[in-house]
């Protein structure tokens, strides 16, 4: 039996560990300057706790936005804890690194997309940062485009 290298898990503990190091910054700093994030997660994830009607309502995968207000915010080892504004109602939520299928910094033209072997969509960030399932507090103010990190392009 031959051993490998994997590459693509090895990847995304890397990509989830500058999450973790990201959130830790700004829960002891706050956001600086223009930075926000868009983050998509799997809201069917066994540990993701959001309320029951964000998880009716999106049965599938959301995407908050953590801008201008919010608050609590607990970043662990495994996942961080956040509460966020949905027209005026604060609602607390623990989304999982693992749960996370893209993470976007359109200030500074930063992005990740976590991508599984039965992903078949290939979509680019226009179409990541126009699908806003949910946004909290958002201002309308431009868009850039971001980078994406597709693992795809490294595996054979």
């Amino acid at each position: 039996m031959s051993r490998s290298i994997d590459y693509g898990n090895l990847m995304h503990r890397a990509m989830r560990s500058l999450i973790q190091e990201v959130l830790s910054d700004v829960q002891k700093n706050g956001l600086p300057g223009e930075h926000h994030f868009f983050i998509t997660f799997d809201t069917q994830h066994p540990d993701v706790e959001i309320a029951d009607w964000l998880s009716d309502r999106y049965p599938g995968e959301m995407t908050v936005v953590m801008q201008h207000w919010y608050d609590n915010l607990e970043v662990g080892d495994e996942g961080f804890g956040v509460t966020l504004n949905f027209g005026d109602s604060p609602e607390p939520l623990y989304i999982p690194y693992d749960a996370i299928k893209t993470f976007v910094d359109p200030s500074v033209e930063f992005g990740l997309r976590f991508e599984t072997q039965e992903d078949d969509e290939d979509d680019d960030l226009d179409d990541l940062l126009e699908e806003k399932d949910l946004e909290a507090d958002e201002e309308d103010s431009p868009r850039k485009e971001a980078d994406v990190v597709s693992l795809d392009s490294f595996r054979k």
